[in-house]
C-alpha cells in the first residue's frame, strides 16, 4: 500500500482529487459564491485561465522535439486512432441504451470524455514506471493535445444540440480559437525564448492548471446544483457509472494490448500504447467543457464522468504499471 501511495503521488494523484470532492462539496453547500456576477465573476476569471492553461502549454512544446518524433509513425498512428476513434466509437455503440431514459446527460459525459486527448503528465509517468518508451510517450503525449484542440469539439458538437438544444457553431469556433488554438500557436513561437524558464517553473505551472481547474469544477457544479440536476440519479446509478467507466478502461486498454502485439511492437513501444491510448486528460476537459458548454448549466453533470475516470484511471495504470516494472525486473 505504500509503494502504491507513493507511485499515485508521482503521478500528481496526492490531494488535487481530495481538492476536487471538496470542490463539489462547496459547490453543494456554498454555490453563492460561484454564482456570483458583480463586480468580477469567478466564471470570467476561469475563462482567462483557461487561456493562459493553453499559452503556457504551448511554451513547453518544441518544434524539433516534435519533429524527431515523427520517425515511429505506426506506434503513433495506433496511439491516436486509439484516443480519437476507437474510444468514441466504443461509446457511441452504447448510446441506444441511453436515449430517452432520462441519461442522455450522463451518455453525452461519457461521449465528450472519450472524445478527449490523451494525458500529458500521468501517461509518461507511468510509461518511465513500466519501463517503456519515454520519449515516444511524451511525443504522442503532446500532439494527442495538439489534435485534441480540433478533433473533440468536432465530435461532441454533432451530439450537443439534440443533448442540449444549444449549439451555436460559429460562437464556439470562435471561442476555441481565441482562447485555445490562438494562446497554443502564441506559446509556440515563444518557446525558443521562453521555453527552458516554462520548463523551470513547470512544478508552479502545474499548480496553477489545477487552480484554474478547480474554479472551473466549482463554478460548473454551482450551476448544476441550483438547477437540481442530480436529484434524479440515486447512489447506485452514480456507482455503476463508475464502473461503467471502469470497464471502459480496461476494454480499451486490453484491445490496444492486443492489437500492439498483432503488429509485433516491441515491448517498450507497447508499455506506450497501452498508457498512452488508455489515458483521457482532466486538464483537457474542463477547459474545453468551458467552450463546448458555455453558460451551461449542464457542465457539472458533463464532467462527473470524466472525474470518476481521472481518478479510476490513476489507481488501475499505477497498480498495472508497478506490475510491469517487477516483471523486468526479475
Amino acid at each position: 500500500m505504500k509503494k502504491l501511495l507513493e507511485v499515485l503521488k508521482k503521478a500528481g494523484f496526492d490531494g488535487f482529487l481530495l481538492m476536487i470532492a471538496t470542490m463539489i462539496l462547496m459547490a453543494y453547500f456554498l454555490p453563492k459564491p460561484g454564482m456570483v456576477k458583480e463586480p468580477v465573476s469567478l466564471e470570467e476569471i476561469a475563462n482567462v485561465g483557461v487561456s493562459f492553461i493553453f499559452l503556457f502549454y504551448g511554451m513547453r512544446l518544441s518544434v524539433e522535439k516534435l519533429k524527431a518524433g515523427l520517425s515511429n509513425w505506426k506506434m503513433h498512428i495506433i496511439v491516436q486512432l486509439t484516443t480519437f476513434l476507437f474510444f468514441p466509437l466504443i461509446v457511441l455503440a452504447f448510446r441506444p441504451l441511453f436515449v430517452n431514459n432520462g441519461f442522455e446527460l450522463l451518455w453525452l459525459g461519457v461521449f465528450f470524455l472519450a472524445a478527449l486527448p490523451s494525458t500529458v503528465s500521468s501517461s509518461v509517468v507511468m510509461v518511465s514506471i513500466a519501463k517503456g518508451n519515454i520519449p515516444a510517450a511524451i511525443f504522442n503525449a503532446s500532439i494527442s493535445s495538439l489534435i485534441g484542440v480540433v478533433v473533440t469539439p468536432l465530435w461532441v458538437g454533432l451530439f450537443i444540440a439534440s443533448a442540449t438544444g444549444d449549439f451555436d457553431v460559429t460562437q464556439i469556433v470562435i471561442k476555441l480559437i481565441l482562447q485555445v488554438l490562438l494562446p497554443v500557436i502564441i506559446g509556440i513561437s515563444l518557446n525558443s525564448r521562453f521555453g527552458a524558464i516554462a520548463e523551470k517553473y513547470k512544478k508552479q505551472l502545474k499548480y496553477f492548471d489545477q487552480a484554474v481547474i478547480l474554479t472551473i469544477i466549482y463554478t460548473s457544479f454551482c450551476k448544476s446544483f441550483s438547477e437540481h440536476l442530480f436529484e434524479g440519479f440515486s447512489a447506485l446509478e452514480l456507482a455503476g457509472l463508475a464502473a461503467g467507466m471502469m470497464a471502459l478502461f480496461f476494454a480499451v486498454f486490453f484491445c490496444v494490448g492486443l492489437l500492439s502485439r498483432l503488429l509485433g511492437f516491441s515491448d517498450e513501444d507497447r508499455i506506450t500504447v497501452l498508457f498512452c491510448g488508455s489515458k483521457k486528460s482532466l486538464v483537457h476537459g474542463t477547459v474545453m467543457s468551458k467552450v463546448l458548454f458555455q453558460h451551461s448549466t449542464i457542465t457539472g453533470i458533463v464532467l462527473l464522468p470524466l472525474m470518476l475516470y481521472h481518478a479510476l484511471q490513476l489507481i488501475a495504470a499505477s497498480i498495472i504499471a508497478q506490475g510491469m516494472a517487477r516483471r523486468k525486473e526479475v
